[in-house]
């Protein structure tokens, strides 16, 4: 298993079927740089425009439809000291007679210590002099190329992935993804520093990120929607407008999940979701909201073996 560097030299405002910029092998890591969701890079430098740029795609030789990619999230590293964000709440999240009173949405920038693991805004306002918060790199926007050759813009989100804007698709997470074309097609960019659920501002503290992926294959695993795991958890991901079918999708997910791997009946699994499941917002500012359906490891069964 080989370890590979991408770098770009040009990057995608979708997620469709490209030429790929690089290729790798089942179980092969990939280091690449990103640049921020307004297109610039480490250095503050324009390179290309938004929304969320995407670093790829990378072609996983031996992925064909009906298998899924996993994308193992090793490490996010900060490459740039400060970041940005809107400074008020997208008008969507709050009641329609208050967003006339709201003021402009101006940019607001923010320091960024990769040393001290934290986060701060740049010139504090009043009520937030000594606000630091921690540190805490998140993947915004990833994916693979969807079906019947669509390209889908990197400002929404779908089966196959895309901005998703969920706050557990950091380190330590591993990312599911239905494959829908030969190799994949995988796409990646728009890290943050630190987000909110909702990304109810309309960003996280958008930079410039250092990542590294392990992709592997899981050969005949037909998912209808992304899929993640944590040493603690498993979780599925919908993506729809409205929110609640976006959660459908992601109940759905989970509900097949269990009775798939964890050899639960329809009945164990209903028991199971109505007691333990949490629920968790990822987006509900782009074109299509973001849910997640979350159970914890201690409560499933030993899965079934394949």
């Amino acid at each position: 298993m080989a370890t590979h560097r991408l770098v770009p030299t040009t990057w995608h405002n979708v997620l469709g079927t490209v030429p790929p910029a690089l290729t790798v092998a089942d179980g092969d890591s990939v280091v690449t740089e990103t640049i921020d969701a307004g297109g610039d890079d480490k250095h503050g430098v324009a390179r290309w425009p938004g929304p969320n740029p995407m670093n790829g795609p990378i072609f996983v030789t031996g992925a064909e439809p009906g298998d899924a990619l996993a994308v193992e999230i090793i490490r996010m590293t900060p490459i740039r000291e400060n970041g940005w964000t809107r400074a008020v709440l997208a008008a969507n999240v709050v009641d329609p007679e208050r967003v006339r009173d709201l003021p402009p949405r101006d940019r607001a920038d923010w320091i960024i210590d990769g040393a001290a693991g934290t986060v701060r805004l740049k010139e504090p306002v009043a009520g937030l002099e000594h606000l630091v918060l921690p540190l805490a790199p998140m993947i915004g926007c990833f994916g693979v190329a969807p079906s019947l050759g669509q390209a889908f813009s990197t400002a929404t989100s779908a089966e196959n992935g895309g901005n998703m804007d969920y706050r557990g698709f950091g380190p330590g997470t591993t990312a599911y993804f239905p494959v829908s074309v030969p190799g994949a097609l995988f796409f990646l960019g728009d890290c943050h520093a630190i987000q909110g659920d909702g990304e109810i501002a309309g960003t996280g503290v958008e930079t410039a990120m250092e990542v590294e992926l392990r992709l592997s294959l899981r050969k005949g695993l037909k998912l209808g929607w992304p899929r993640g795991e944590t040493e603690d958890t498993i979780f599925t991901v919908g993506n729809a407008r409205p929110l609640d079918q976006a959660l459908q999708h992601a109940t759905t997910e989970m509900f097949d999940w269990l009775m798939a791997d964890y050899g639960l009946s329809a009945v164990a699994a209903s028991h199971l979701l109505g007691q333990v499941v949490r629920y968790e917002v990822g987006n509900v500012f782009d074109p299509a909201y973001t849910m997640v359906c979350k159970v914890e490891k201690r409560w499933l069964p030993r899965p079934v073996a394949r």
